[in-house]
Parts: structure tokens; C-alpha cells; sequence
């Protein structure tokens, strides 16, 4: 399957913001670099999230009348979209625990020898 342009632009951005730069940052320098303007930029970078969170994409149906079949239905499918948005939520929010109780082994890990070479380095300074 060809990479879409959104699918360029966000891994452009996510690289980038793994690199240590700002979200904003990062489209404005791409937004430079094509030509394009910021708010394309950004659109391209969110739509393709969107894609990659599952968000669906179908497109709403237009109807003259709203009968009360459909008003269920409708009501059932939003419900519906808010249990798997829940379900993502719940997903993402595990993820950051992951990230944030890596991290602070690391830190904990390093403390002691950071705290070490920062005492040297006081010591030295006397």
C-alpha cells in the first residue's frame, strides 16, 4: 500500500517531536519546507492520527426526515462510538503509565550516580 502524504507528514512530525521538537514547531517547519500552508500541515499530521486511532471515516448519510428508527439508530451508534472510544482511552492512558513507571525506574536507577558526580563536581569547586 502507497504512504499517503498525511501518513509523510506524521511521521515527519512524530520523528521530529521524538528528536526534541515542538509540535508546533514541527509544522511550521515542514509547512516551510513544502510550501504549504501551516493549518495544511497540521490537518494532514491530525487526520491520519485520527485514522491510525481507528476513528471511523464513513461520512454522514443526509435524510429529509428523522423517523424514530432512525433516531434509535443513531443514538445506538453513538453509544456505540463511546465504548470504543472509552476502550482507546483506557488503551492511551496505559501506554503513558508504561512510559511515565519506565522513566522513573530509569531515574531512580541513575540517581544515585548522578547525584554522585554532581557532589565530585561541588567538591571540586571547594
Amino acid at each position: 500500500m502507497a504512504v499517503t502524504k498525511a501518513q509523510e507528514i506524521y511521521d515527519r512530525v512524530e520523528a521530529m517531536i521524538a528528536s526534541g521538537t515542538e509540535k508546533a514547531d514541527a509544522f511550521k517547519q515542514i509547512a516551510e519546507e513544502a510550501g504549504r500552508p501551516y493549518d495544511s500541515i497540521r490537518g494532514s499530521y491530525y487526520s491520519h492520527k485520527k485514522k491510525l486511532e481507528g476513528a471511523e471515516s464513513k461520512p454522514r448519510t443526509r435524510r429529509r426526515e428523522t423517523t424514530p428508527d432512525d433516531a434509535l439508530a443513531d443514538a445506538r451508534a453513538a453509544l456505540e462510538r463511546a465504548i470504543d472510544s472509552i476502550d482507546r482511552e483506557v488503551e492511551v492512558a496505559r501506554a503513558r503509565a508504561d512510559e511515565a513507571k519506565a522513566e522513573y525506574d530509569a531515574l531512580k536507577a541513575s540517581a544515585a550516580d548522578r547525584k554522585k558526580a554532581i557532589t565530585e563536581r561541588l567538591e571540586a569547586l571547594k
